[in-house]
């Protein structure tokens, strides 16, 4: 494997580079170099500091001629001027001049026909072993020649200064798509990492003619792949890792037209209040060679997972070969079954429901969920969140550039798309228990089954969904919210309160979409 010096990524002085060092060698140089400590199942625990979690606001997209007109700039996306950016670049290459630097040439998307290399330049070892363990790790030969598509920068230590470098804190994610180059300043948050890999395939891909999507995939034995949107809190990783099934990828994926492939080679699994008895897989993928983010641990040793006292978003990445059932290579056959997944914390959406493909770009664009509001007394009113496509933060090009590709994927698949309610149904949050998990497999086993292809299905007056009036293994009283609540009126006034949330978001930052998309949406 040919070495590497700090010359050959741009930076001066005489500090020594690591090139793609073991899991083993970056867990000895994390130890050494004060970045964490070792849990008693030999995962290295480290605290990220201030940021503990990804940060949006401190996201930028450099403004260039090249790629001006293909931006969605917005709220989102950010521009920032060429200038600056090279101004910024300028200074952390000087800060990261003499120091010992550990960089992971890998590889992003598990068909060749479509992988990118990315070099990731580190200043800690924890993070490298991270991205080591995240993305598709090469082969000795496949280090000889290599050359990187895209560079990423990241160093913690840097802190940029918001007056002079046009940006709003001492963090700053910035990525120069024409440059093929990525900057992160001031934040140990590893995920930064990973989902700057992802903001750069959702640029590239669909130039290639692929979908590049937010969402967990699974393959059945018979090679009949799906896939599950949806954002945090909504049951993606716990619903795709399925016994019977074998895991493809829990995160991020594209749709070529051969079928799916993993975009990575590992895991970032969310870790408060993690449990064995509930996810055995995730559990015990916390091993030697894992990163743990922000989990206290006690002075044996042993992860506390119920302790969020850092933070609620605790997290642990890993190989994918740490779970089980994974599919490896992460490649999967055209899918068969598309899971849109919300928590609706009003209680109004149905626990499943089929939806037709205009239906299925409609709520595609809009990626609704809702989070819960309140105090530890209850709920008085959900907060509603649409991210667009499951993922807006990582989606540079406007909506409708996905938005098509999705649908041309169903005219030619004919893949069958199920909205999946995995929140609360006959009483807001709150006022009833949660779906129950049990039900909410069964209910999922029995779309990716085809048992739900015959069935008879009811439209929803409110939500304009189609509602099955049976499924296997679940009680069909449950499958219609109208039919739950207690008070009618109680029910009918949420539900028009939420299809109303849902029609002033389309209106606000989809004006431009097909009538026939739009008319697919609720009616309030």
């Amino acid at each position: 494997m040919k070495t590497l010096n700090p010359i050959d990524l741009g930076i001066a002085g005489d500090g020594n580079v690591y090139r793609n060092l073991a899991p083993a060698a970056l867990v000895e140089e994390a130890l050494f170099n004060g970045e964490g400590s070792l849990s008693n199942t030999g995962a290295l625990v480290v605290n990220t500091g201030k940021y503990t979690g990804r940060s949006p606001e401190d996201k930028f997209i450099v403004d260039t001629p090249g790629v001006h007109d293909e931006i969605a700039w917005g709220k989102i996306n950010v521009p920032i001027e060429k200038a600056k950016y090279e101004s910024i670049k300028a200074k952390m290459l000087a800060y990261l001049q003499n120091k010992d630097l550990y960089v992971f040439d890998g590889f992003a998307g598990a068909d060749p026909k479509y992988t990118q290399k990315f070099r990731i330049v580190n200043e800690l070892a924890s993070q490298n072993l991270f991205i080591h363990q995240l993305l598709i790790r090469p082969t000795e030969d496949q280090l000889d020649d290599y050359a990187p598509d895209f560079t990423i920068y990241c160093a913690p230590g840097f802190k940029c200064i918001p007056e002079i470098d046009g940006v709003h804190s001492e963090a700053a994610i910035i990525i120069d798509y024409e440059a093929h180059e990525v900057l992160i300043a001031g934040s140990q948050y590893a995920g930064e990492i990973k989902k700057s890999v992802f903001s750069v395939m959702n640029y590239v891909l669909p130039k290639m003619g692929i979908l590049s999507m937010h969402c967990s995939a699974n393959i059945g034995d018979n090679d009949d792949s799906a896939v599950f949107f949806g954002l945090s809190g909504t049951g993606k990783t716990t619903l795709s890792a399925d016994p019977s099934r074998k895991l493809i990828g829990d995160d991020e994926h594209g749709w070529s037209a051969d079928g799916i492939f993993n975009i990575e080679g590992g895991c970032y699994a969310k870790c408060i209040n993690l449990k064995e008895e509930h996810e055995p897989e995730i559990f015990n993928a916390i091993k030697f060679g894992s990163l743990l983010e922000n989990v206290i641990i006690d002075k044996d040793g042993t992860p506390d997972y119920d302790d969020g006292s850092l933070t609620e978003n605790t997290r642990a990445g890993y190989p994918i070969n740490y779970i089980p059932n994974a599919a490896i290579p992460g490649i999967g056959g055209k899918p068969k079954t598309i899971i849109f997944l919300t928590a609706d914390a009003y209680g109004v959406i149905p626990p499943i429901s089929k939806l037709d493909n205009d239906m299925a770009m409609y709520h595609f664009v809009s990626g609704y969920t809702s989070k819960l509001a309140g105090t530890e007394r209850g709920i008085t009113e959900p907060v509603t969140t649409f991210s667009t496509l499951f993922g807006a933060p990582f989606f540079p090009l406007n909506a409708s550039v996905y938005a098509t590709m999705l649908g041309e994927k169903l005219e030619e698949t004919g893949a069958n798309v199920f909205l999946v309610n995995t929140g609360w149904c006959g009483g807001a949050a709150g006022t009833v228990p949660r779906m129950k998990l049990k039900y909410t497999r069964a209910m999922v086993s029995a779309a990716l089954a085809g048992e739900l292809d015959n069935v008879e299905y009811e439209l929803d007056p409110i939500f304009n969904v189609n509602i099955p009036k049976s499924c296997p293994n679940v009680p069909s009283e449950i499958l219609n919210p109208r039919g739950l609540w207690a008070d009618k009126d109680a029910y009918e006034e949420s539900a028009k309160k939420l299809a109303k949330k849902f029609q002033e978001n389309f209106a606000k930052k989809y004006p431009d979409m097909p009538e026939n998309i739009v008319n697919a949406g609720p009616k309030a």
